[in-house]
């Protein structure tokens, strides 16, 4: 049985129900990827089995317990969370923001211990910011911030690295960038990366498994060669889709699209009334 997986959850705003009777499970040391489009709850899936919302019914379950039964550091020695978006205080370097990954870790005042410092240190390195560890987050590109708020969840020391929207913003080389360097850690550190992406073809080349959602319920999940058909992306996008495949990992990907025949017609109506 996989460590994570969400039981028959329901989670929903202001009494509006946004995610349906629910249920997946998390492949261990393997990378996920949810895609969908805007509004069918992605971020709120990945926000319950964060423990950042809670659930109406169900629940997300962790190491075989209830994720909300267990306390906040615990949770946070397992798995680590990077928000779409991140406020950084201005004058905070990289070297400080890097060490709020140690949080859970501490004690008492929370002073920095040898193995804390070896874990920053790490985790700066393995994310190329070695020379840069005392320069100023805001003084960063956007590409070499995103290195930096991985490199605190890596010094978080979590088996689970939970990524929503990390390349949202950023140009073709460092997307690809960012997905290389998960890529790496997943392989290297065997680490659980569980992520949402807009682009299907970096979710399809980077993702052993891949979970298509419309209107808070799941459509299809598993392997790439599953998920990315052209009538699941038809279903969940309203799109006709060419595929290929990619030369860089044999899974399908996107070669080109036009609107479905029946959102087309639709387009056409409303444009001749």
């Amino acid at each position: 049985m996989s460590n994570l997986f969400v039981k028959d959850i329901v989670v929903s705003y202001s009494g509006l129900p946004i995610i349906d009777r629910l249920n997946i499970s998390i492949p261990d040391h393997k990378i996920t990827t949810i895609i969908g489009p805007n509004g069918c709850g992605k971020s709120t899936l990945l926000k319950t089995i964060a423990r950042i919302l809670k659930t109406d019914r169900g629940a997300v379950f962790l190491d075989g317990k209830a994720i909300q039964q267990l306390s906040t550091k615990k949770v946070a020695k397992r798995m680590a969370i990077l928000p779409q978006s991140s406020e950084v205080p201005p004058g905070l370097t990289i070297f400080e923001l890097v060490s709020y990954g140690r949080f859970p870790h501490q004690r008492g005042l929370g002073t920095l211990k040898l193995e804390d410092l070896k874990q920053i240190d790490w985790a700066i390195q393995v994310t190329g910011l070695s020379e840069l560890k005392d320069r100023p987050v805001v003084a960063l590109s956007g590409g070499q911030r995103q290195r930096v708020w991985i490199a605190m969840a890596l010094a978080q020391d979590t088996d689970i690295l939970i990524l929503d929207e990390p390349t949202t913003y950023l140009d073709l080389a460092h997307q690809l960038d960012i997905l290389l360097l998960l890529e790496k850690l997943n392989k290297e550190e065997e680490r659980t990366i569980i992520m949402v992406l807009h682009d299907l073809n970096l979710a399809s080349r980077f993702s052993h498994n891949m979970i298509a959602m419309k209107e808070g319920s799941i459509v299809a999940e598993g392997p790439p060669s599953k998920v990315m058909t052209s009538s699941t992306i038809q279903k969940v996008f309203d799109i006709d889709a060419n595929l290929t495949i990619c030369p860089f990992s044999t899974n399908p990907i996107l070669h080109s699209y036009q609107l479905s025949g029946c959102t087309q017609d639709l387009l056409e109506n409303a444009n001749e009334g």
